[in-house]
């Protein structure tokens, strides 16, 4: 008997396959045979591994049997294993670059000329098929994210398609198994998937708010007969919105986000005939611009994208419904900074709970980690009463924010827009995110603001280790750098944005730091770094406006180092920490930990 059941489990987990057939004009997704409607989300949830448990288990609450990722990485295979215990399939992502800096990320890639970063991404590629083709929670591959959408020219277009279906072509051979998806924002890649990517057997569409309903059209109109599936989708996002306030792009409301979804899934998704479901974006977390308008939670509290998916896939309605603001309104005269102005503000909670209220803001200029940034505004006040919010510290207009949440954690939020006069923020050069100090640039390996893509000299010579625990200050791990070279320099940036040397605007506004320290240490004794922050010159047109740094002897001891920086501008550091140093006849290693501004 035990024998027996071994024999079936492992056929089950084999014999796990995904279809696409054709029945009377209707295109439909099988899963081992049955008919599988995709009621989807994307996950954002892939580097919390030791709660992945409680989100597969929320999801299936939710009423999603399937969830997209759109690249793997460490954490995949725990992903696909929380998800099949769960019931739950996988589009799993294969990342393809970006031809130009896109809405995901600063990236530029030649497909014209880089044929060695084109080997490597097409290995890779087939790493992932290799690997994972046989687990039984896969559903179809999904290949490339909006990478048509990120490039500038046809030429490069037609290169990238031709490396795309080289890719395609070798993943079918590989796996008959499960269909190949390849995904681009609204009907970008249509033209050149018809006509140079065969090997594609679903097109994935990324639509927003009412375009989803027209996406069967747009095949229709090329006379395409291939299905698909809606790879994001949610609310109008800020690209597609019209209605300005002072500039500021008018967000629609928690309504709409709520029907958008609820609604838009039966109107616009469940009822086309090549349409095989939705991945609605999106199941994750965060306290930023974009969060605030598409996911699921903010700052971990309950959003109505969260029950609208519920209504969409179930067609049960909230288990408590989120608060309504009725209005909220700013008076309409712009203000100095520092300014207190009245708030007028109407809340209902259908369950007539206790409900907090707070403000924050956002500032739509600058660099795109300032232009998603949330800060905090200081109130006063209560609903009773009303409330007064003090103007930031900013120069022009800014969206206000209004955050209203019941004692269920479900978190109602509505936005208004201001202009505000400040002159020393209107004489800042370089429009970024200004920080909190301390400001740390690396701790713990958590997440960093820089990362280490500014590589110099013998760098091929340079391994970098973000995350090793051969030794750490503080806490488990710390930066290593390996130097495998006996002669010759080597030198390592951590920049923002990442793969940017000045071209693009980025970093932080570390304005009121006082110092910039670091603890370091050697494999031995007696190796010689110069190390400290800033690196991009005022000959680019987004510079560090300040560059520091000191000449160590490194010992096999740990060591503080300090430099001062309280006269320096700190209003612009793209570069958050630089390391240059040289061979000295033996390999050798340095390590860095507990890097930060205060």
């Amino acid at each position: 008997m035990r024998t027996l059941i071994l024999v079936l489990f492992f056929t089950t987990w084999i014999n796990a396959q995904t279809t696409v057939e054709k029945i009377n004009e209707h295109w439909i997704l099988k899963v081992d045979g049955q008919p599988f409607n995709i009621k989807g989300a994307t996950f954002g949830y892939d580097k919390d591994v030791n709660n992945y448990d409680n989100y597969f288990k929320d999801l299936k609450f939710l009423g999603v049997n399937t969830v997209r990722t759109w690249a793997t990485g460490k954490n995949t295979k725990a992903l696909l294993d929380a998800a099949q215990k769960h019931d739950i399939k996988v589009m799993v992502g294969i990342w393809m670059r970006h031809g130009r800096p896109g809405m995901e990320d600063d990236d530029h890639f030649d497909y014209l000329t880089d044929t060695e970063g084109m080997e490597v991404m097409y290995r890779t590629s087939i790493e992932v098929v290799e690997t994972y083709k046989s687990h039984p929670a896969v559903l179809t591959w999904g290949v490339a994210n909006e990478v048509y959408l990120n490039m500038a020219t046809d030429e490069e277009k037609m290169a990238y398609s031709k490396f795309l279906e080289r890719v395609c072509s070798q993943i079918k051979t590989l796996d008959s198994n499960h269909p190949i998806t390849s995904v681009e924002a609204w009907t970008f890649g249509l033209d050149w998937w018809e006509k140079y990517v065969p090997s594609i057997d679903i097109y994935g569409l990324n639509s927003y708010g009412i375009g989803a309903n027209f996406l069967q059209e747009e095949l229709d109109k090329r006379n395409i007969d291939k299905p698909y599936i809606v790879t994001e989708f949610g609310v109008t996002g800020e690209w597609d919105i019209k209605n300005e306030k002072y500039g500021v792009k008018v967000e629609p409301t928690d309504t709409d986000k709520y029907d958008a979804i609820a609604n838009g899934y039966k109107n616009w998704i469940a009822n086309k005939e090549k349409c095989l479901g939705v991945y609605v974006f999106h199941y994750g977390s965060g306290n930023d611009f974009a969060s605030a308008w598409l996911l699921t939670h903010f700052n971990n509290s309950y959003r109505p994208q969260y029950w609208a998916i519920r209504e969409a896939y179930t067609g049960n309605l909230p288990n408590n419904y989120v608060p309504k603001i009725e209005f909220f309104e700013l008076p309409e005269k712009t203000y100095k900074s520092g300014t207190w102005i009245p708030v007028n503000l109407k809340v209902s909670d259908a369950e007539n709970e206790s409900l907090e209220v707070n403000f924050s803001y956002n500032q739509r200029t600058g660099s795109r980690k300032r232009r998603n940034q949330i800060n905090a505004i200081n109130h006063r006040g209560n609903l009773s009463e009303g409330f007064e919010i003090q103007l930031p510290e900013e120069h022009g207009a800014i969206k206000v924010y209004v955050n209203v949440k019941d004692s269920s954690n479900n978190l109602g939020m509505a936005s208004n827009a201001i202009q505000v006069i400040d002159e020393k923020a209107k004489a800042i050069k370089f429009k970024v995110p200004k920080v909190s100090l301390p400001f740390y640039i690396y701790n713990n390996g958590e997440e960093l603001p820089y990362l280490p893509s500014g590589y110099m000299g013998n760098y091929k010579a340079m391994d970098v280790d973000l995350n090793s625990k051969d030794e750490a200050h503080t806490g488990k791990t710390s930066i290593k750098i390996s130097y495998n070279a006996v002669g010759d320099w080597y030198g390592l940036a951590f920049v923002d944005p990442a793969n940017d040397w000045g071209d693009i605007l980025g970093g932080y506004n570390i304005s009121g730091a006082k110092t910039f320290s670091f603890w370091a240490k050697a494999s031995f004794d007696d190796v010689y770094a110069t190390i400290g922050f800033g690196l991009i010159d005022a000959d680019k047109p987004f510079p560090d406006t300040a560059k520091k740094s000191i000449e160590i002897k490194l010992t096999n001891q740990w060591k503080k180092y300090t430099i001062k920086t309280k006269k320096l501008d700190l209003s612009c550091i793209r570069s958050g920490l630089v390391l240059f140093s040289n061979g000295n006849g033996f390999p050798y290693k340095i390590y860095i930990d507990d890097v930060v501004f205060e």
